[in-house]
């Protein structure tokens, strides 16, 4: 096919998948097109992209299983790896584990998909990503780890509680702090969160 043809059939996967009636045969139809799976938007977004952020499972499978690129960042810093880590999108997020998602991206505030996911409170995503290897101890354009994140965002619910939890077992700094100098426990003990405080206690934080 020439150029012009794949160009052509680029933007056309990419008008499917903004259609949610669309399914993954008939993306895969498309792609035996041989449209360009990578094909971006005005936004600079892949087909992959848009449909993770649809959380668009059997779609999103067809586009990765056809080679579509998990780390493709958008114009906003956005990748399928990212986002379907920040949002909790959790099949996605194991399939662009499993086809190459860069550990090491960050988001446009600086952040792993660790940071976001921990703030959000989505703890199988967190378990998912500390299994897979993420830096726990990364630290965003905010100067805040995934720790520090958890808690000064989080609501000390029990969800936030169990990601602490999950960090501190993966190896989680409990002394790196702040801008401002200030710890974990010194978050959780302002704002009022026992439990959490518990567990950097018992972890050995002081």
């Amino acid at each position: 096919m020439t150029a012009a043809g794949q160009s052509t059939c680029g933007k056309d996967l990419l008008d499917a998948v903004t259609d949610k009636d669309v399914d993954a045969a008939q993306i895969q139809a498309l792609l035996s097109l041989s449209a360009n799976v990578d094909a971006r938007d005005e936004a600079g977004r892949t087909a992959l992209l848009i449909v993770t952020h649809g959380n668009r499972i059997e779609v999103a499978r067809a586009l990765v299983e056809a080679g579509a690129d998990v780390n493709a960042k958008d114009r906003i810093n956005d990748s399928p790896y990212l986002y379907a880590g920040a949002r909790g999108h959790l099949e996605i997020l194991k399939m662009t584990l499993a086809h190459g998602a860069d550990l090491k991206s960050t988001n446009r505030y600086g952040g792993t998909a660790l940071i976001p996911a921990v703030e959000r409170g989505h703890v199988d995503t967190v378990r998912t990503l500390i299994e897979a290897g993420v830096d726990v101890d990364h630290v965003n354009n905010l100067g805040w780890t995934a720790l520090l994140e958890a808690i000064i965002l989080g609501d000390g619910s029990e969800r936030h509680q169990r990601i602490v939890e999950l960090l501190v077992k993966a190896g989680a700094s409990i002394s790196l702090t702040d801008r401002d100098g200030v710890k974990p426990l010194q978050h959780a003990r302002s704002r009022g969160y026992r439990e959490i405080e518990a567990i950097l206690v018992a972890a050995g934080a002081m």
